[in-house]
């Protein structure tokens, strides 16, 4: 028996929509980096991106359980000393709620090349309407 390898040209690539309204942050964020590997599929391949499309609507009503809200910051650096800059969580949601939602999906995905390209495929908007209807994407559900 040979194990069957799907080639680059032999990928088919589908678009979904996630309503994030009311979801967990962590738990949607897994079931969305795994639609973007592509390990849903029966073709899966490590080496290769195999994934499809993700479009989150809703991104600034996301949750956090526990204290969370509270307590949870964005860390990034300027490079320089004492660059270190520590956003919370509340007023990340307030100024860029599709922010929250990419970078917990970016903790999930690999940190190479091919994580980059994954990645490339998540589409986050805030609100309810999104630019991405021609492409005929279907609702995701939890």
């Amino acid at each position: 028996m040979k194990t069957y390898s799907v080639k680059a040209g032999e990928i088919e690539r589908r678009w979904f929509v996630v309503d994030a309204e009311d979801q967990v942050l962590g738990r949607i964020a897994s079931e969305i980096a795994r639609i973007l590997r592509g390990k849903h599929k029966p073709t899966y391949t490590p080496h290769l991106d195999t994934g499809d499309h993700v479009v989150v609507i809703n991104a600034e009503k996301v949750r956090l359980t526990g204290r969370k809200a509270d307590q949870k910051t964005y860390f990034r650096h300027s490079g320089y000393m004492g660059g270190e800059k520590h956003i919370p969580y509340r007023r990340m949601l307030e100024t860029h709620p599709e922010r929250v939602v990419e970078l917990a999906v970016k903790g999930m995905l690999p940190k190479n090349a091919l994580g980059r390209q994954m990645r490339s495929k998540l589409k986050v908007y805030p609100g309810t309407d999104h630019p991405h209807t021609a492409q005929q994407p279907e609702p995701l559900t939890f």
